[in-house]
């Protein structure tokens, strides 16, 4: 069948080539937002691996199968574009009313987008090969794709094709056109350098998706949250909790900070807030935040990072996400 709609592409047939290409679109989307850290990015950067096997059908030799060749444009493109992009420049706070505190430092990766649950849909069952260290749920997380953006480009991609997709040293030297060893020594240090960003020993287990204790912990959230309860809200989160919220890049480490920055939000009567749960983002608890009372036009969108039963880290992303999530912009008044 696979070789029938080669053929039948070759010759033009635009139905043959969106049959043999859309089995790997939510994977390939996956991959360029990992590679990327932008799920805007990573959709556009997936249009152009399109149209460039579209138009290089004719170079394809058979030597892969079709999902590593499209692996091999949409990697090639994800370092084209990391290579040409301008840094983003940060936002500013756009609260004026609002007066945040000293944050504890200025984050680096500051265009970090969410990515819907809906995206991510039969990705989470993919077969990966056998060089996988990493399921593809934990691999899609806030906090693995922040710390893949700090890597170096090709660093990146070699530990993305290596341990969230499986495929062999030689297979990724082939994707990258590169050598066996430089695969390996870029391994070597994607590894280290990713292992002392995640800590992956100082986070307990997060209760599974949509159970009894993750959803006891979202309610109490919540609650404290629309109650403005410093106090309470504060008892949720680890000791060394980050608050966050991309494009802006405030970011407030550690219970005292975190504490100093919810307490500036909730202040005054005027700042009541209304917590609508929505679609998973990243595989994590997520909620669009509206103003309470009046027009309840829509703040952020939240998104919270368990460990064990506590709060890890709370994430804000702008308000304009919220369609992709399902949430209107403004609640009925």
């Amino acid at each position: 069948m696979a070789a029938e709609l080669l053929t039948r592409a070759r010759f033009g047939d635009g139905d043959a080539f969106r049959d043999l290409t859309e089995p790997h679109l939510g994977e390939l989307r996956a991959h360029c937002y990992r590679m990327l850290g932008s799920l805007q990015d990573a959709e556009d950067v997936l249009q152009e691996t399109l149209l460039a096997a579209w138009q290089g059908l004719d170079g394809f030799t058979g030597r892969a199968s079709i999902r590593t060749w499209l692996y091999r444009i949409a990697t090639n493109r994800c370092l084209n574009a990391l290579r040409s992009a301008k840094r983003r420049p940060a936002a500013q706070w756009q609260m004026p009313e609002i007066d945040p505190p000293p944050p504890t430092w200025l984050g680096e990766v500051v265009w970090l987008e969410p990515y819907p649950q809906a995206l991510f849909e039969g990705v989470i069952d993919l077969q990966l090969g056998p060089e996988a260290r990493y399921e593809q749920t934990e691999a899609i997380s806030l906090a693995f794709v922040t710390a893949l953006q700090r890597l170096p480009a090709r660093q990146r991609a070699a530990l993305i094709l290596c341990d969230v997709l499986g495929y062999h040293a030689g297979e990724v030297a082939d994707l990258l056109d590169s050598t066996i060893a430089s695969v390996n020594s870029a391994l070597k240090r994607a590894r280290a350098r990713l292992h002392l960003q995640l800590r992956p020993g100082d986070r307990e287990v997060a209760p599974p998706a949509g159970s009894p204790a993750e959803q006891a912990l979202a309610s109490r959230f919540v609650r404290a949250y629309q109650a403005g309860d410093v106090e309470g809200l504060i008892s949720l989160l680890t000791t060394d909790v980050l608050v966050s919220m991309p494009p802006i890049p405030l970011q407030y480490q550690g219970r005292e900070a975190a504490a100093s920055f919810f307490a500036a939000i909730f202040a005054g009567d005027r700042w009541k807030y209304e917590l609508v749960p929505t679609v998973r983002a990243n595989g994590q608890l997520a909620f669009g935040a509206y103003l309470h009372g009046g027009a309840r036009p829509a703040v952020s969108l939240l998104v919270l990072e368990l460990s064990g039963g506590q709060v890890s880290a709370v994430t804000g992303f702008e308000s304009s996400w919220l369609p992709r999530f399902g949430l209107p912009l403004a609640l009925p008044a």
